[in-house]
C-alpha cells in the first residue's frame, strides 16, 4: 500500500481528496493536514465555527486530522513523521512548507496548482487569469521545491474559459479537472514513469493573493478589461468603485453587481476639423490630438434613467470609438463609446439594489464620476 498524506484546506482541494479516499488500493489516505478551525473562522470574520468540506470528508472517512498553526515547527515535523507517509499531496493548503518537510516522504511532495505554470504563480491564479482576459485555463501537477510554485511540471490539463465565467464558476471546474490528473500522476510517479519538465523562468508571471483593494475598478481600462476585472473578483473581494457626488458631498463606496459591456451612442454638436466635443453638458472629455474625438472621461456617468446606469470606460488607443457619420464636420454625427452598463449596486453598509432602485433612491446624475479614491480624475473634484 502507498501511504498518502493530504495537505489541503480550501474547496479547490476537495475533489482530489475525495478521489483518493474513494479509490482505495493501492493507495491508503493516512491523514489530512489542514489549517486550524480558529484561523478559518477569523479569516472569514465568523463568530461561529464552520466545518469546511475537507474536514467533513476526513471525518466521514475516519481519517486523522492534524491542524497545526505552523506546520514547520519541530513539533509539527515530528508529528508528521508518525504518519509514515510515502507521498504528500498538497493543494490549496494555506501554508508554505519548509525544505525539511519536503524530504520526509520517500516519493517527495506534489502540488496541484490552479494554472498552466509557469504562468500565474501565486495564491490567486484563477482570478488573475480571468483578470488578464485569458481564454484558456488549466491545472498543473508539480514536484514541490522550497521555492513556491517553482518545481518541475509533471502533468497539465486545460479547458476553455467561458466568455462570462467568473472565478466562482471556473474554480470548481478546474478542481474537478485536477483530481483525475493527480490520480494518474501518482500512478506514474510510483511506477517511475514521470517526465518532469523544468519551468522556464522567462515565462513566469505572478498571481499574488487578492486584497480588498484589488476589487477597485480602474475606469481608464477598456470596457472589456473592466468586465474581466469584475468576473475575476467574484466571489471575493468583489468589484468596487467610489461615486463622487455633487461638490461638498462625501464620496460613497459602491460594490458593483452584474454588469456588461455596451457601445453607447453620444450625439455631438458643431465641430471643426480638429476636435469634436461631447454634447453632454458637464461631462469631461479627453483630447486625443489632431483629428481626435472628444471622448467622455473614464468613469463618467453617461446615463442614469429608469434602469439604465451606464458609465464610460477607457478606450485604450482610441479603439472602440465608432462613427455613424463619416464626415468629421457633420453637425449630427454620433460617436459610439465603449461603456459599462451596471445592473446591481450595493452602497457600502447597505443592501444590494437594482440599478432602477439605486437611481430612484440615490439620484446619480450624468456627468458625475466613478473612480478610485486616489485617481487623478476624482482628486480634482
Amino acid at each position: 500500500m502507498i501511504r498518502i498524506l493530504m495537505m489541503g484546506t480550501g474547496p479547490f482541494a476537495v475533489p482530489t481528496f475525495e478521489k483518493f479516499c474513494e479509490h482505495g488500493e493501492p493507495y491508503q489516505m493516512v491523514g489530512l493536514v489542514t489549517r486550524p478551525l480558529a484561523a478559518i473562522t477569523k479569516t472569514h470574520g465568523k463568530s461561529h465555527q464552520v466545518i469546511p468540506p475537507m474536514r467533513q470528508t476526513a471525518i466521514a472517512q475516519g481519517i486523522e486530522i492534524f491542524d497545526p498553526a505552523n506546520v514547520n515547527t519541530l513539533e509539527s515535523i515530528e508529528h508528521l513523521r508518525t504518519f509514515e507517509a510515502d507521498l504528500f499531496i498538497v493543494c490549496d493548503y494555506g501554508q508554505i512548507l519548509c525544505a525539511e518537510l519536503l524530504t520526509l516522504p520517500r516519493y517527495g511532495c506534489i502540488n496541484l496548482h490552479g494554472s498552466l505554470l509557469p504562468k500565474y504563480r501565486g495564491a490567486s491564479p484563477i482570478s488573475w487569469a480571468i483578470y488578464h482576459g485569458e481564454t484558456v485555463a488549466g491545472v498543473s501537477v508539480i514536484q514541490m521545491t522550497p521555492k513556491v510554485d517553482a518545481g518541475g511540471v509533471i502533468a497539465q490539463a486545460s479547458l476553455p474559459i467561458g466568455e462570462k465565467e467568473t472565478t466562482a464558476e471556473l474554480e470548481p471546474r478546474l478542481a474537478e479537472l485536477g483530481a483525475p490528473l493527480v490520480l494518474r500522476t501518482v500512478g506514474e510517479l510510483i511506477a517511475g514513469k514521470t517526465r518532469i519538465i523544468p519551468q522556464d523562468p522567462a515565462l513566469v508571471t505572478k498571481a499574488p493573493r487578492l486584497k480588498r483593494e484589488s476589487g477597485e475598478i480602474d475606469w481608464t481600462r477598456t470596457a472589456t478589461e473592466i468586465r474581466n476585472h469584475w468576473r475575476s473578483m467574484e466571489p471575493w473581494p468583489r468589484s468596487s468603485t467610489w461615486w463622487w457626488r455633487a461638490a461638498g458631498r462625501d464620496p460613497v463606496r459602491l460594490i458593483l453587481g452584474s454588469l456588461e459591456v455596451v457601445d453607447y451612442p453620444i450625439p455631438v454638436g458643431q465641430a471643426n476639423d480638429v476636435t469634436i466635443t461631447s454634447a453632454i453638458s458637464g461631462v469631461g472629455t479627453t483630447g486625443m490630438g489632431a483629428g481626435a474625438i472628444g471622448i467622455p472621461a473614464p468613469g463618467t456617468i453617461l446615463e442614469a434613467t429608469k434602469d439604465r446606469l451606464i458609465v464610460a470606460a477607457g478606450v485604450g488607443r482610441c479603439m472602440g470609438v465608432k462613427w455613424e457619420d463619416t464626415s468629421m464636420n457633420a453637425v449630427n454625427a454620433v460617436q459610439t463609446v465603449p461603456a459599462i452598463r451596471i445592473y446591481e449596486v450595493q452602497p457600502a453598509g447597505k443592501k444590494a439594489l437594482t440599478a432602477a432602485a439605486f437611481i430612484n433612491g440615490y439620484r446619480p446624475q450624468p456627468g458625475q464620476q466613478f473612480g478610485k479614491m486616489d485617481s487623478p480624475l476624482t482628486r480634482e473634484r
